[in-house]
């Protein structure tokens, strides 16, 4: 009993459905986001249900979401290790850089099943100029909610239902900056 008390249940952090890209509404601007290996290796551990954990790599695993959410408002995205290496972001050609922390969380009221009822993915960038200057900082937070008769199949669907909220919101805030057209 102890051996299996320690154990993290394996769910996968995706966005069902990201943000549409509209050729005639995107932005001509060339962007990058960072992210390196490190932080695609980074682990989480949160609660689920039923006293039991879930392991998952959100940057890994949200990597696309946050790369679609940039698509769907810049003509051209492309992605560097790190914003503060001036010779790949010069050598990127882009003329923004995110740069994206993501936090998230989980559980569920269920003492029955182990898959979380409930997620929240938050992307928080800080974004720069092409010369390192930091331009703004925004944050989106999306969420989502599964019940057991849902997820009988899909044991990480609280947390997909939250990567396609936080895609999408991104995506929105992006919009919203005018410091960032």
């Amino acid at each position: 009993m102890a051996v299996l008390a320690g154990c993290a249940h394996p769910i996968v952090v995706t966005a069902e459905k990201t943000p549409e890209r509209v050729e005639a509404q995107l932005i001509q601007k060339k962007v990058a986001y960072a992210m390196n290996d490190a932080d695609r290796a980074k682990e989480v551990t949160t609660a689920g249900g039923g006293g039991d954990r879930v392991s998952y790599y959100p940057y890994r695993d949200l990597e696309k979401a946050v790369r679609d959410a940039l698509r769907s408002v810049y003509a051209d995205v492309v992605v560097i290790r790190s914003a503060t290496d001036a010779h790949a972001v010069r050598e990127s050609g882009a003329a923004l850089v995110f740069t994206p922390e993501i936090n998230t969380t989980s559980g569920s009221p269920s003492p029955f099943t182990w898959p979380p009822t409930t997620f929240t993915s938050e992307i928080a960038c800080k974004v720069t100029d092409a010369s390192g200057q930091e331009v703004t900082r925004l944050v989106a937070t999306g969420a989502g909610n599964a019940e057991f008769s849902e997820f009988k199949s899909n044991f990480s669907l609280a947390a997909n239902r939250a990567g396609t909220d936080v895609a999408s919101k991104l995506s929105a805030e992006i919009r919203a900056h005018d410091k960032l057209r």
